[in-house]
């Protein structure tokens, strides 16, 4: 095992990774920005170093700084968390260069995955079935309305270096497609660095379904079960389950077989994630692999028992996993929320600010993973994810009332989040019938029902608290009231005079 590692990341995953760090006693140092000064994750570390100002080009991005730090502090592992640069080929090859191990992929079979069209070939040929569209990056338009009228309408544009939901497009036509191919390729220019674009047959309705994988890099490769994280928006994920409710004991292991072979095909060392598209015949669909531990792992943690970084570590360092396909055992149900800084109510508007209230919930079953703490700021430089909630259950019924019950008991103030939003979800007709599907959202009109229910609630909260204010005034209890309405913590009146305060609760 590793003696020192660094963390090239901040926030939720940062202080994940330092967590396991500590418990398998290997010293951790820390990177943090000008904004993330006494973050959370800098005074978990047992070191920290400044990378850089807030903006991410100049600190969490810049690789030969983060390679100066690490050389610095004598680490010989890099764990680069999720997001920034840990896909990116060329981080993992600056961390070889200098003879740290970079705990994830190789460099090699980074530079695969990293471009989706080249690993598509890959897949196709080791016989894992792959949904139609281009078999090389386009850079003119035109080449991608002649695909689409072979492929057949509707397509989406994706970037072949991307991910996160960032330059993808839907084109039901030739002048979309034409349209929206430049401002995708801009996007994808800005996010990844790269312009390369595909087109791809979009399948409706799906079912977005991921195999988590091991490798040990020596010819040993495992999955350990299915997540489905098809309630989107806007291609990114916002809650994801474990197990899927189509997928049995006979479908799972036909598909992980296939996400075994695809790991294989790459050669895949370290934790990572093959995604598909499951279409309503229940036929399975490759789309790419994510070299890098996910957003969503929690929920496979809790119901395999398996401490996914302490994976990464061990197999980094050379020791492998201890797991086989047959010591792979399941128990129970999980489902994650991801809590984001943001306004569904008002078109998921970012917010920004310093946090002022902050209760986390807790009770049976009931996990939390964030970096956030009292008077914390958040800032608009980086991702707008705040904390996940995750509930195991002995089924997927107890894990959603458990969840729908910890994110009641949620309580943050100072900033705006979606908190209420992820309730709906959870409380909708078709989400207690197992009814789900990448345009769940769209389908079902969540987010405008989501937005006008809002506005009216606003509206009888602020009439009931003026009711209240009147009472309370006409009785001469105070000199002045006043009246606040958060939709996330319900309702509350507040009156401040000379008696001193009172307060009534209405949620």
């Amino acid at each position: 095992m590793f003696e020192k590692i660094l963390v090239a990341n901040r926030g939720e995953i940062a202080v994940r990774v330092i967590r396991t760090c500590r418990q398998l006693g290997v010293k951790v140092f820390a990177i943090y920005s000008d904004a993330d000064r006494g973050a959370l994750h800098v005074r978990l570390a047992d070191e920290a170093f400044r990378v850089g100002p807030s903006p991410p080009a100049e600190s969490y991005l810049n690789i030969e700084r983060i390679i100066e730090i690490a050389e610095e502090a004598e680490v010989e592992g890099i764990h680069p968390g999720y997001g920034f640069r840990s896909e990116h080929w060329d981080f993992a090859a600056a961390c070889e260069g200098v003879g740290i191990e970079f705990i994830g992929p190789t460099s090699k079979t980074l530079s695969i995955t990293g471009n989706k069209v080249d690993c598509k070939k890959i897949a196709r040929r080791a016989g894992v079935p792959v949904i139609p569209g281009t078999d090389d990056t386009i850079d003119d338009p035109e080449e991608g309305v002649r695909a689409a009228r072979e492929i057949g309408y509707p397509v989406m544009l994706k970037s072949a270096f991307g991910g996160g939901g960032r330059g993808i497009r839907e084109a039901r036509n030739g002048d979309e497609l034409r349209d929206s191919f430049r401002r995708a390729e801009k996007e994808a220019k800005g996010a990844f660095g790269k312009t390369g674009m595909y087109v791809e047959k979009v399948l409706r309705p799906a079912r977005h379904i991921e195999f988590q994988i091991l490798s040990d890099g020596k010819g040993k490769t495992i999955h350990l079960g299915e997540r489905e994280c098809s309630i989107q928006w806007r291609h990114q994920k916002l809650v994801e389950i474990t197990p899927s409710p189509v997928v049995d004991d006979e479908v799972r292991k036909e598909v992980g077989g296939l996400a075994v072979a695809v790991a294989r095909a790459v050669n895949y060392r370290n934790a990572g994630t093959v995604e598909f598209l499951r279409d309503d015949r229940g036929d399975f669909w490759f789309i790419e692999v994510n070299s890098r531990l996910q957003v969503e792992h929690p929920v496979t943690e809790v119901v395999t028992g398996v401490d996914l970084v302490e994976e990464q570590l061990r197999i980094a360092s050379g020791e492998g996993t201890g797991f086989s396909q047959g010591k792979v055992r399941r128990r129970g149900a999980a489902i994650q929320c991801r809590i984001n800084a943001e306004d569904p109510a008002s078109g998921f508007t970012p917010s920004v600010g310093r946090i002022g209230h902050l209760t986390f919930p807790g009770g049976p079953g009931i996990r939390v993973d964030t970096a956030l703490s009292r008077d914390f700021g958040v800032s608009e430089f980086y991702d707008s994810l705040l904390a996940k909630v995750i509930a195991w259950g002995r089924n997927l019924e107890e894990a959603r009332r458990r969840v729908l019950s910890a994110l009641a008991e949620f309580e943050i103030t100072g900033i705006k989040t979606n908190i209420a939003f992820q309730r709906y979800i959870l409380a909708h007709r078709s989400f207690l019938e197992w009814e789900l599907a990448t345009d769940f959202l769209n389908r079902n009109r969540m987010v405008e029902s989501f937005a006008e229910a809002s506005r009216r609630e606003g509206e009888a909260a602020l009439e009931e608290g003026a009711a209240v204010a009147a009472a309370i005034l006409a009785q001469g209890l105070h000199k002045t009231v006043t009246f606040q309405s958060d939709p996330d913590r319900g309702r509350s009146y507040s009156g401040q005079g000379s008696g001193g305060a009172r307060f009534y609760d209405a949620v």
